[in-house]
């Protein structure tokens, strides 16, 4: 079963929303679609530390799941918790500590592709 456009950045978003709301920093989607023939859009977060890290896969993965979605057809990193990969086909979320994200600098290397606009989910305890 394959998914409507307006589908995946529905689930792009709300991965987005996920880790941010585990306090994830400068989370990004990039579209890379019209380059990449494996995946349309890649999510991008960091984490100060590998329990963070953690928790921002967990978060992602059970916001995803909860709200109908895929469920990643495959996860790399976990243990490591330095560069987490968390492929969902039509997208994949990079999970990494803030060292390595400084070090592979995937937006760099992305640069000249368009980045999906989101919005952070606020719920009313967050205000």
């Amino acid at each position: 079963m394959s998914s409507s456009t307006d589908e995946i950045q529905q689930w792009v978003t709300l991965a987005a929303a996920a880790a941010d709301d585990k306090k994830a920093a400068d989370v990004v989607i990039i579209d890379i679609g019209e380059v990449f023939a494996v995946s349309d859009y890649f999510v991008i977060a960091s984490g100060s530390n590998p329990r963070q890290v953690h928790a921002i896969v967990d978060g992602i993965e059970e916001r995803v799941s909860a709200a109908g979605g895929p469920k990643p057809l495959r996860v790399e990193g976990k243990e490591a918790r330095e560069w987490v990969l968390m492929d969902y086909g039509a997208f994949v979320v990079h999970v990494f500590h803030q060292e390595q994200r400084d070090f592979y600098q995937l937006e760099k290397l992305w640069g000249d592709r368009p980045r999906l606009e989101w919005e952070p989910l606020r719920t009313p305890e967050a205000g």
